[in-house]
């Protein structure tokens, strides 16, 4: 009698019970929630960091495992004489209305405000379409490859 002749097979595809909105909606909330935290530390003039755990070598040449800290950029910037909030999905951008990208603040203390406002807009689910248009892929173009489409 063979090993595998003791197991019990059957053919089986996977479910995927969460849904995709909801994922990317806690994603965003889980990212406002950091951004008060880097707010209440800018208020305070400090840096707001995130300890995270990272393999490295070391002299002797053994992996170990080390804890670093990671500064965690603010989605508030300073300009023309106020306070600029953008709301983030990864790395880009969201136009939370629909055209603009930022909401412009006079003080850093009006910052916090409308971090609540998005926070209170993401949980709600208001933000589902704009996050699902900045989430979506682009195929990426090679520089010149349009034109060789057209020559061709």
């Amino acid at each position: 009698m063979t090993h595998l002749a003791k197991l019990a097979f059957k053919t089986v595809t996977r479910s995927n019970t969460r849904d995709p909105v909801v994922a990317r909606r806690d994603k965003l909330v889980a990212g406002l929630k950091e951004q008060q935290l880097v707010h209440a530390a800018a208020l305070k003039s400090q840096d707001h960091r995130v300890e995270r755990s990272k393999w490295m070598t070391n002299e002797q040449g053994e992996r170990v495992l080390v804890k670093t800290h990671r500064r965690v950029r603010p989605w508030f910037f300073e300009q023309d004489g106020g306070w600029y909030v953008q709301c983030r999905y990864g790395a880009r951008v969201i136009a939370a209305d629909g055209t603009n990208n930022a909401v412009f603040v006079k003080t850093l203390k009006d910052v916090g405000a409308v971090l609540d406002v998005f926070l209170s807009a993401a949980s709600a689910g208001e933000l589902d379409a704009a996050i699902a248009k900045t989430a979506e892929r682009k195929p990426r173009i090679k520089p010149g490859a349009a034109k060789a489409a057209a020559n061709g």
